[in-house]
């Protein structure tokens, strides 16, 4: 009888929200995906198997607007099959809010509570990590400023506690403590400009009491489309401390496109991320963290640098390319990287060694099955060197690839809108 009442009464919520909303959305996101990894993140070796495995991400996203107020929710459940038996009374992961948010229209100030997705440019420092089953959500309130219509700043603020207490406690989270953040961005005529300052504070313990080391993100990044040219680039600096040791880091990147003809496109980029070489001295830190951002993105599909490792390392440099074919429903991205370290890489044998770490290629193949269903696949390989073995170990002679293939099923179960 219960179970019955509560529908009721979500039923009547429901309607109560349609007659009072200018709009409201309801759809879902399925999105199961099948991996082979043999050398993926890191060199394979003799001793380890390939795996094989299938992951899903599932969603339900409520979306509510009117004049004064948007509101989002989005419950989320991540799991590999066969992760728990098939009479399991409870799920491994269960459900989570990757999202939960509001956001209160004030003439030209917005300002927005709750978990929620923080994006910026072009994903770099502050990304959404789409291709994480995951993804990646922050605590956060955020004030915008609307100065133009084609002028806008951010100032976001969050705050990081275990729980409630009614004292002070140690942050035992793996996650920031908190930050502060200013972000801008202007259109002129064809070129954006973005500029960027964030301050991120991380807990550590030194020796026996918890506190706080802040370090500084600030750059700038732009990019302009004229006819059938498009650039961008970026040149962002990292200071300030972690733990007890001083951050001075650069990261610059620049990237320019050309399209052939409707269907092709082709890109030449590079991008520099400093590192700390191994026999470093000046007792500095200068390896580059993109904190925030979505690495896999960038640097190769294969995650070999910033998703999860490579930090505090030797940094990179990396030479990339790419030819785009788009045709109707389908398309191909063909995307070579050449990788190479930002500093010292030296050997057991206290002989420094040749920066160059590998080529990696990456295919990426999509078919728009309808405008609820996509299929996406791909194969990589990594062509490592003697000094990639260096940094990441396993055994660069052997064969290191990874194939995927992934359906997203994206149904729009209701979509109102009133005038």
């Amino acid at each position: 009888m219960n179970f019955h009442k509560n529908y009721i009464f979500i039923g009547m919520v429901f309607i109560l929200s349609l007659s009072n909303a200018q709009e409201f959305n309801l759809d879902a996101e399925l999105r199961p995906r099948f991996e082979y990894r043999n050398g993926f993140n890191t060199l394979t070796a003799e001793t380890f198997d390939p795996a094989t495995f299938v992951s899903q991400r599932t969603r339900l996203n409520f979306g509510y607007k009117n004049a004064d107020l948007h509101t989002y929710i989005s419950l989320q459940n991540v799991r590999t099959w066969g992760d728990i038996s098939t009479l399991s009374p409870s799920d491994s992961n269960g459900s989570a809010l990757h999202q939960a948010w509001a956001e209160a229209i004030l003439g030209q100030w917005r300002f927005k509570l709750g978990r929620q997705e923080i994006v910026y440019d072009n994903h770099r420092i502050f990304g959404n990590v789409g291709w994480a089953q995951q993804a990646r959500s922050h605590d956060a309130l955020l004030i915008k400023y609307l100065a133009t219509p084609k002028s806008r700043l951010d100032i976001g603020f969050a705050l990081n506690e275990n729980s409630e207490s009614v004292f002070e406690q140690e942050y035992t989270v793996n996650n920031y403590k908190n930050f502060q953040y200013l972000w801008y961005s202007t259109h002129l005529k064809q070129i954006n400009i973005s500029l960027l300052f964030l301050n991120t504070g991380f807990a550590y313990t030194d020796p026996n009491q918890q506190k706080v080391a802040y370090n500084q993100t600030f750059g700038i990044t732009g990019d302009i489309h004229k006819n059938k040219w498009n650039a961008d680039a970026s040149l962002y600096a990292q200071t300030g401390k972690i733990e007890n040791t001083q951050v001075a880091a650069l990261n610059a990147s620049a990237q320019v496109s050309y399209s052939l003809n409707p269907k092709f496109l082709v890109g030449l980029g590079a991008e520099y991320l400093s590192g700390t070489a191994m026999n470093e001295t000046d007792g500095k830190l200068h390896s580059f963290t993109p904190l925030f951002g979505t690495n896999h993105k960038f640097n190769g599909l294969m995650d070999y640098f910033y998703v999860g490792n490579h930090s505090n390392s030797v940094g990179l440099v990396d030479i990339h390319a790419n030819l785009n074919y788009t045709k109707n429903k389908f398309s191909a991205i063909l995307a070579p990287h050449f990788f190479s370290s930002a500093a010292t890489v030296v050997a057991t044998n206290n002989l420094e060694q040749d920066s160059y770490l590998g080529t990696e290629i990456d295919l990426t193949l999509g078919y728009k099955v309808s405008n609820n269903i996509t299929f996406n696949a791909g194969y990589s390989q990594m062509f490592a060197s003697d000094t990639m073995e260096i940094i990441k170990g396993g055994d660069a002679s052997k064969t290191n690839n990874w194939a995927w293939a992934m359906i997203t099923f994206s149904p729009q179960f209701l979509s109102y809108t009133k005038d």
